[in-house]
């Protein structure tokens, strides 16, 4: 047989991840697709990289350049690490600067939200919204309410119809437990503001002009070849208004927070150099003749 070229194993491997192809051999091996100097790469790995909704000519070719480009790393590394000599070291000593900065990074980026967040009350917050409010304007629309995304072929689908555009608590209570079994999408938001184009993004309609169709339409149900989309909008708030509190309220925070940060940052590393001189961690040396 035949030896695949390159090119050919990566449209054959995209292939195979795409369109249902099952090699007679065991599952634990066919899930490999590639091995160079000892890696491998797996159908799984190279599945991750493919946005959903590609179409197959689209999924083919992400993934013949997402393997030709992995393949062609490793020979790279491989090529350096033989050719680099003398200036692997500095390689070396930079990765160690870099892991050392990340660390660092990672850790006070974490104390500081920890730690500040606790500190920032809620009157604290809500005087901050105040005082600043029209940095809060919004740039997109938000809505409050319910979506459910259901097979056209589901059973019971006239119980939705009534049920998504119920506010009432047992009408909610039955499209949950509808939603466990035939469901493929429920999100429940009734209790908090939600971006209207995300929830858009989901229903596979086009509308034109948002804010119209914000202002006229309060139950929206869509229907395709393959599901049916219930949208109910219980409350809508159009862009270029004041963000409601509790939408503003992770970038209020954000914004206390940062404005804090660096004295936080400044007081906490002068106590950290002194108490570890203190404790004798710190050890000076007298270089004087």
């Amino acid at each position: 047989m035949k030896r695949k070229t390159p090119l050919l194993w990566c449209v054959w491997a995209g292939f195979c991840i795409f369109s249902a192809c099952q090699p007679s051999t065991v599952k634990e091996e066919t899930d490999i697709l590639v091995e160079v100097e000892g890696l491998t790469l797996t159908r799984s790995d190279v599945e991750k990289v493919i946005p959903q909704g590609s179409t197959p000519a689209d999924s083919l070719l992400m993934a013949e350049n997402y393997i030709k480009k992995w393949i062609t790393d490793i020979l790279i590394y491989e090529v350096a690490e033989h050719n680099l000599g003398k200036d692997e070291k500095e390689v070396n000593r930079l990765v160690e600067e870099y892991r050392r900065a990340l660390l660092r990074h990672r850790y006070l980026e974490g104390m500081v939200h920890s730690k500040l967040s606790a500190e920032i009350r809620e009157n604290d917050r809500r005087s901050y919204y105040q005082e600043h409010i029209q940095k809060f304007i919004l740039d997109r629309h938000l809505i409050k309410g319910l979506f459910i995304k259901v097979p056209v072929d589901a059973p019971g689908l006239e119980n939705v119809r009534k049920w998504y555009k119920s506010d009432k608590l047992d009408a909610v209570e039955n499209i949950e437990k509808y939603s466990i079994q035939n469901a493929s999408i429920y999100d429940y938001f009734y209790d908090r503001w939600v971006d209207f184009d995300e929830a858009l993004a989901k229903i596979p309609m086009h509308v034109s002009n948002k804010a119209q169709f914000l202002k006229t339409n309060r139950y929206v149900e869509f229907t395709d070849s393959s599901y049916c989309y219930f949208l109910n909008i219980a409350e809508h708030l159009l862009a270029g208004n004041v963000a409601p509190y509790e939408y503003a309220e992770p970038q209020i925070e954000e914004e206390m927070i940062n404005k804090r940060k660096v004295e936080f940052l400044r007081n906490f590393e002068e106590e950290l150099y002194r108490d570890a001189v203190r404790k004798g961690n710190v050890i000076f040396y007298n270089t004087k003749p």
